[in-house]
């Protein structure tokens, strides 16, 4: 473990440290103004009982919103209520990817809904590591707890499927607030409003609110690279009449995810969700581009 920055507010930066004691720094001379995130990993140097933050290593990445470094597992959480949003996981799935992070798909509040397991093992357990747990039973908790264990981690996903109830189920103690669920919508309201990283030994985990409203023209992927980040897709490619197949306009004939997605080998649901996101990554590209 190394000295991680927790949590920043106004000048004062919580450093919890190697041996996992938890202290306030301040940064020395231009750091600050260099930019200092939640997730850095730094070099202190204490003089008398005053820590300061004399380097910030280099970074394995950094996110723009939410403002986190360092992240090396992306928790995306789904549930049964509210109603699941794939395209909402879609493109979390996309942004993990895009910067080197791990993406684990997290299907809370087993002991009230499954219907959503079937769709899950078979659409998404072929692509992506997925693990089924009950926030309010504890069921899977300590196959979660092993997968994130020694990595900085972040929850993401729907408002109201049980983030903060997970940090605090992992924690035992309630250290994230829980949003109500509406019972008119089945929509959350959203509760969590800053980047902070809650620390247990070997657990670090971060609960944010920043990736809840991802659109997709954040994705850092140029338009025409998008088929290369559905592993779904890869195994097929080669059968494509055109190498450079965006499996958008070809014809069915001469695509082979295309005919995939007709003969039912591949998910069609997940299919047009990829065509959204292609296109709005297009229509990116054309405005940035001309």
């Amino acid at each position: 473990m190394e000295n991680i920055v927790i949590k920043i507010m106004s000048n004062n930066f919580w450093v919890r440290l190697a041996n996992g004691e938890i202290v306030v720094a301040k940064p020395r001379g231009t750091l600050k103004s260099r930019g200092i995130f939640v997730g850095d990993k730094v070099f202190l140097n204490k003089v008398l009982n005053d820590y300061t933050i004399d380097k910030v290593y280099t970074r394995k990445n950094l996110l723009v919103r939410p403002p986190l470094a360092n992240l090396d597992e992306l928790i995306i959480v789904l549930a049964g209520i509210p109603k699941p949003d794939f395209y909402i996981l879609d493109k979390l799935i996309l942004f993990a990817y895009a910067y080197g992070i791990e993406p684990i798909l997290v299907v809370n509040k087993q002991d009230i809904n499954l219907d959503i397991n079937e769709y899950v093992k078979t659409v998404y357990e072929p692509i992506i590591k997925v693990i089924y747990i009950s926030a309010k039973s504890g069921l899977g908790f300590e196959q979660l707890k092993d997968a994130i264990k020694f990595k900085i981690s972040a929850l993401a996903g729907q408002s109201a499927v049980g983030k903060s109830a997970i940090v605090n189920r992992i924690f035992g103690k309630n250290i994230s607030k829980e949003g109500d669920l509406s019972e008119k919508i089945n929509r959350g309201k959203n509760t969590t409003r800053h980047c902070e990283i809650f620390t247990k030994w070997d657990l670090l985990i971060a609960d944010t609110a920043g990736f809840t409203a991802l659109d997709e023209t954040l994705l850092p992927i140029p338009y025409f690279e998008l088929p290369l980040y559905y592993k779904d897709y890869i195994s097929y490619m080669p059968k494509c009449k055109y190498s450079d197949c965006k499996h958008i306009n070809e014809n069915v004939c001469d695509c082979a995810v295309k005919c995939a997605v007709q003969n039912g080998q591949l998910d069609n649901g997940r299919y047009k969700r990829y065509t959204e996101i292609y296109k709005a990554l297009e229509q990116k590209w054309v405005k940035t581009h001309g």
